[in-house]
């Protein structure tokens, strides 16, 4: 694969990574900073998130943003690769800063206030997800390959680390006002967008054609059918825990999976794919892919059960008032970023020398060995050891994102970078909300088998009436984690909902609403559930690890996938059917042939003129 002759400019590849490193950090930024800012964004509106019939709003506020990333980024980065990947990427900056300046003008109270910022999220979104599946393929355009890696794990650090900076800015903003949230992104988007129109250029190759119009639509609804049927499994359905007997539930994952089932088909028989299958065929991009999907599921929950972990024990057992513990709880999670932003571009830098597997693979290594040591600690563990391992987890996370993205943008043919960069992003966005979907269903099942006993026990020492102990003890698990993620003493709501609380004693009100009753009730069951999701996170460690090592050796994209040299009929259309059908190519450098279309990568084009193609000697296919 030639470079373009304008990839390498030392000027031009460091405003492209600057600029990109902030949109990235920017769009993930806003994924974590409602999280933490949520209790205050609810006072705002006059909502009670834990209320009947409220959960749902608590849902989508936490996990609308993520979806609809998972959902798009594929489009629109095949919307980049035919319009220009920096115009794309431009109108995402435009997009984000304008949902952004809307999000803080919210009009409303109470469901009409909720319903207001989760629209305007979705639409923020939009904006995130054109900025994230643009940005590595711009990367890539700008960087020398020796230098890839470091440009792209920067790019990927940054945005890993937003995640996690996002904790402790959302306490900090929202402790002045909830709006200030959204605010801080417009200074950011707007100078952001002025710089990206004045300095960024579209370096990369475009390739007009059409719009896979019935890909985009089962793509986006099925994936989006499984990923929200995914997220309402959750929530309690009936008289059961959680919601995945749901008939909605069940229809949502079954016909989400069979519009995917249809859409895998589609793509295999149209000329110009949105989704590019062919590019499984390289050894280097399954591989990386695979690995990728893993490690984000491994790691997508994790925010959340060390949340759940520090806000709804830790922290208040070490004598944190709930109503503080969303900004401490940031504090103390800020060893893992630090481990993000040491690693990420210093593993980037070495793999641009010595390879990407070796480095990626021991990434792993000691990822899953950070989660392996989680799970031996103590609930009320001493803090070094929670910041050492959280570090390690960390790094091992920044040593495999640089050299894996390195290899898979790396990997493909130029005029794929875009597909490639929002399959790439896909992977990652759908992982991490299939991996909060699965960590909090193992977390509920193992706080189900034990935490109603435990709870109306404890409860009915202190006084409380045993049916309304047996009631409260019987209400599902999920609203005492989302309680936890709020910074509200989940008991001390219950009682006081109920209007019990103000009947009791002043000994036993004192004791039911301190800081130590409910962590030391829950604090068993919790462990278990860890223990279960350390264990599973460890497991995809493992996969992730053994699939990068199967990616092979150094690509030599060069060598490997040279580019196709247009072939005459493409300047007589009026000669040739879509996508150039007279000259014997189908879509985006694939071989038309009998039943479908492959590869070009495994091909040579012929002489100019000439209609023979042939078979490539190119090793690593």
């Amino acid at each position: 694969m030639a470079e373009h002759p304008m990839a390498g400019d030392d000027g031009y590849k460091w405003v492209a990574l600057a600029n990109t490193t902030a949109a990235m950090f920017m769009a993930t930024l806003d994924g974590s900073i409602v999280i933490i800012a949520l209790p205050a964004i609810f006072r705002g509106i006059h909502l009670d998130p834990l209320g009947a019939g409220n959960i749902s709003y608590l849902l989508w506020m936490i996990m609308g943003y993520r979806l609809v990333q998972a959902v798009l980024v594929v489009t629109v980065g095949r919307l980049g690769d035919m319009f220009g990947r920096v115009r794309t990427y431009n109108a995402g900056f435009v997009v984000f800063t304008f949902a952004s300046i809307l999000l803080s003008f919210d009009p409303f109270d109470g469901g009409h206030g909720a319903l207001w910022l989760i629209g305007w999220r979705v639409l923020q979104a939009v904006g995130g997800s054109m900025l994230m599946a643009n940005s590595a393929a711009i990367l890539t355009d700008a960087f020398p390959a020796e230098q890839r890696g470091f440009a792209l794990g920067t790019n990927q650090i940054a945005g890993l680390a937003g995640q996690f900076v996002g904790l402790v800015a959302g306490g900090l903003l929202a402790a002045l006002d909830w709006r200030a949230v959204f605010w801080v992104n417009v200074p950011v988007g707007v100078y952001g967008t002025w710089w990206a129109y004045r300095k960024l250029r579209d370096n990369g190759e475009r390739h007009r054609g059409r719009i896979d119009w019935w890909g985009n639509v089962t793509f986006a609804v099925g994936l989006g059918a499984v990923l929200i049927a995914a997220t309402y499994g959750i929530q309690p359905y009936g008289g059961h825990t959680m919601g995945w007997t749901n008939p909605w539930v069940v229809t949502g994952l079954a016909g989400g999976v069979a519009l995917l089932v249809v859409f895998g088909i589609i793509e295999t028989r149209i000329a110009e794919p949105m989704f590019q299958l062919s590019l499984f065929r390289i050894r280097a991009f399954t591989a990386g892919s695979l690995a990728g999907l893993a490690t984000s599921i491994a790691r997508g929950g994790l925010q959340f059960m060390l949340i759940i972990w520090l806000q709804g024990i830790w922290l208040p057992l070490h004598g944190y008032n709930f109503s503080d513990t969303p900004l401490w709880a940031g504090v103390f999670l800020l060893p893992l970023t630090a481990g993000f932003l040491v690693s990420g571009p210093v593993s980037g830098i070495l793999s641009d020398r010595f390879g990407s597997r070796g480095i990626a693979t021991g990434g792993m290594a000691v990822f899953g060995g950070s989660f392996i040591g989680l799970m031996l600690l103590p609930v009320s563990f001493p803090y070094w050891a929670f910041g050492l391992l959280i570090a390690a987890n960390g790094i091992g996370s920044g040593m495999f994102a640089s050299p894996n993205s390195s290899s898979i943008m790396g990997s493909v043919p130029a005029r794929q970078r875009g597909a490639a960069s929002g399959m790439r992003s896909t992977f990652q966005n759908s992982g991490t909300a299939v991996s909060i979907a699965v960590f909090f269903s193992l977390m509920i099942a193992g706080l189900a088998s034990s935490l109603p006993k435990t709870l109306t026990s404890g409860l009915q020492r202190e006084g409380v009436p045993a049916a309304v102990a047996h009631h409260i003890g019987s209400l599902p698990p999920v609203s005492s984690l989302f309680a936890a993620v709020l910074g509200v003493n989940p008991v001390q709501h219950l009682l006081a909902t109920g209007g019990v609380l103000a009947s009791l004693p002043a000994a036993s009100r004192q004791v039911l609403t301190g800081r130590e009753f409910f962590p030391s009730l829950i604090s068993g069951p919790f462990h278990h559930g860890l223990v279960v999701v350390f264990a599973v996170s460890a497991g995809l460690a493992a996969l992730a690890g053994l699939a990068s090592l199967l990616r092979g050796p150094r690509p030599a994209a060069a060598a490997a996938h040279p580019e196709p040299e247009p072939a005459p009929a493409a300047e007589h259309p009026e000669r040739s059917g879509p996508a150039g059908e007279g000259s014997g190519l189908c879509g985006r450098g694939t071989l038309r042939r009998r039943g479908g279309c492959g590869s070009l990568a495994s091909c040579q084009p012929s002489a100019p003129g000439s209609s023979r193609v042939k078979p490539s000697t190119a090793p690593g296919r």
